[in-house]
């Protein structure tokens, strides 16, 4: 009975050990590093505005498809006209990335939209302007009271366009502004249907160079910064911060590709949009795509921005832009 009671004690203590010893693996695994995350079932919605360029190559090449399927993640691509609609679908969680201007994320913050900013995607000293057809009279920003103005609402444009009808000491009401997506805004602007068109390229080069229109004033003359970012989904980047981190070293690497065989990226993109190479080496000029940390003075920038939308009304409260900004990401990715 005595042999019996300590082979029981013997075992209850093997038992109670390996007990221990399996939640501690698990507890650790939990902890350690990020490969031990549970990707199963996980597909990744990355934004792009348009077709073609830059992301179309991506697509091509299944660049995004190729790192992300290592672990076993799925990616899925969505196709928007501007930003408003992208932080939309990142607000009802159908959208995990998107690229885009700096007024819809201003708009988005305001609207308490869960989002981080990781990256600058365009420096933004004039890749928006007014633009006119080439026949046109009008030759300043004061020229346009009374006129028809096209523009996507809450773009970086229509930012662009509240700024410099304030400088001109024009209001709003003195103007009838028509807010159309480029697809309205396009056949519209091309039959006369408005004066002038608020937009961003490849929109002002592909008109420009085209003969189709003229710019009437763009950031750079204006001094105003249009800059773009890249955002991510908040609640994904707190769950899966190093696919956050595997997106920008991807995007990166596309980004790469057209700086290093810039005359086939620019052949390529010329056949997408069937004009000649010379239009498509014009919006090199006015958006030449980056990837980098946001610094202190463009935040302060989109600071002036999101203060200027409050006073004139285009969004309801004060908000603090340097809540969103996040530069631990592409930091880690440039390594």
């Amino acid at each position: 009975m005595k042999l019996f009671r300590v082979w029981a004690v013997i075992l209850l203590i093997a038992v109670l050990t390996v007990g221990c010893a399996n939640t501690e693996k698990s507890g650790s695994d939990a902890k350690e590093g990020k490969d031990t995350n549970n990707y199963e079932g996980l597909t990744v919605k990355l934004g792009v505005q348009g077709s073609g360029g830059l992301w179309g190559k991506a697509r091509e090449e299944k660049w995004f498809e190729d790192e992300f399927g290592k672990l076993g993640v799925k990616v899925e691509w969505a196709e928007f006209q501007s930003g408003p609609p992208m932080t939309e679908a990142i607000a009802s969680n159908h959208l995990d990335f998107a690229g885009l201007g700096n007024m819809p994320i201003i708009a988005a913050q305001a609207a308490d939209i869960p989002f981080k900013v990781i990256s600058q995607l365009l420096e933004g000293k004039n890749n928006v302007a007014i633009i006119t057809p080439t026949s046109s009279a009008l030759k300043t920003i004061d020229d346009l009271k009374g006129k028809k103005i096209a523009v996507a609402k809450g773009s970086n444009a229509y930012n662009f366009l509240y700024w410099g009808l304030d400088e001109a000491g024009i209001k709003d009401t003195d103007v009838e502004i028509i807010q159309l997506q480029p697809d309205e805004a396009q056949p519209a602007f091309e039959s006369g249907g408005v004066d002038a068109w608020a937009t961003w390229d490849p929109y002002i080069t592909l008109n420009t160079l085209t003969g189709k229109a003229k710019v009437l004033t763009d950031g750079e003359q204006l001094g105003v910064l249009s800059p773009s970012f890249q955002i991510v989904r908040k609640e994904f980047a707190e769950k899966y911060p190093e696919l956050v981190t595997l997106y920008l070293k991807v995007f990166e690497k596309t980004r790469l590709w057209e700086e290093q065989n810039l005359d086939e990226a620019l052949n390529r993109y010329a056949t997408e949009r069937k004009v000649p190479v010379e239009v498509i080496k014009g919006t090199q000029v006015r958006s030449k795509i980056i990837n980098i940390p946001v610094s202190d003075e463009i935040i302060a920038e989109q600071q002036k921005t999101a203060d200027f939308q409050y006073e004139i009304g285009n969004i309801r409260k004060k908000i603090n832009v340097s809540e969103v900004f996040d530069n631990q990401y592409v930091k880690e990715a440039l390594k």
